[in-house]
């Protein structure tokens, strides 16, 4: 008796496996499992430019977030932040604001935002900063266009015009930032830099240069020039373009 129901007991247990894994291939599918495939599909054959902000931003969430739809998240994220440019540039903090991101997530972002900059930047270094003049700009914009506080960059060149450092010298708030022309020279000096750019951001989105902007560039010149350093530009970077002090005829 106890051998029939052992033998009993084995077809039933053998079976068990087979009927969950008949289950389970009969449930229904998650729509957005066919979406993603179809998404990357597009992406593959047409490129990026091909695609919304808000679906490529998807197809970066899809990695974050394996378990979920995530076409509303990225149309959120969009429509809070403004592109597909600004989510990336948001800090953390205000990113984990929107529903359903989290730390995990935001950072994520910001990972593929600092890889963005290293690569422009990267474009930057390794070429005369004159030659290579949309390269300097596209990074300008990357490194500054979003962010939220004013910052006062230089850019260090040697007589070559090749970069020699890339430094943010100071951070101030949303429509100022102190500048001091003596230490920008006295930095100047210690590098042995042959010339310099100056850029900075107006978080406003406008990049027209201010009065204040134009005093600041002019005491600088005026302080360079005695001491063999040349100032080749004044670049002001904002959501909605970008600003050239000589392109303007301001330097």
């Amino acid at each position: 008796m106890s051998d029939a129901i052992g033998k009993a007991g084995g077809k039933g247990s053998r079976k068990a496996p087979l009927l969950a894994a008949f289950a389970e291939a009969a449930a229904p599918q998650p729509h957005y499992h066919g979406h993603r495939d179809r998404l990357r599909a597009r992406f593959q054959e047409a490129g990026a430019a091909a695609l919304p902000d808000y679906e490529l931003l998807e197809l970066l969430l899809f990695r974050s977030i394996p378990q979920r739809d995530v076409k509303p998240l990225a149309k959120e994220l969009i429509q809070r932040f403004g592109s597909f440019a600004e989510v990336l540039a948001a800090p953390i903090h205000r990113l984990t604001e929107v529903k359903g991101v989290g730390e995990g997530v935001a950072l994520d972002l910001k990972v593929v935002e600092a890889a963005l900059q290293r690569m422009a930047r990267g474009a930057v270094a390794k070429r005369p900063v004159l030659s290579s003049w949309s390269s300097v700009l596209d990074y300008c914009r990357m490194a500054m266009a979003f962010a939220e506080r004013e910052q006062f960059r230089i850019l260090f060149l040697d007589k070559k015009n090749a970069l020699i450092a890339d430094e943010v010298q100071q951070t101030g708030t949303v429509d100022h930032t102190p500048v001091y022309p003596r230490e920008v020279m006295r930095r100047a000096l210690e590098l042995s830099a042959s010339a310099i750019i100056l850029v900075h951001n107006h978080p406003s989105g406008d990049p027209t240069p201010s009065g204040a902007d134009m005093r600041m560039t002019r005491e600088l010149v005026d302080i360079a020039k005695p001491l063999g350093i040349a100032i080749h530009d004044h670049i002001v970077v904002g959501r909605d373009g970008h600003a050239s002090f000589r392109s303007l005829g301001l330097i």
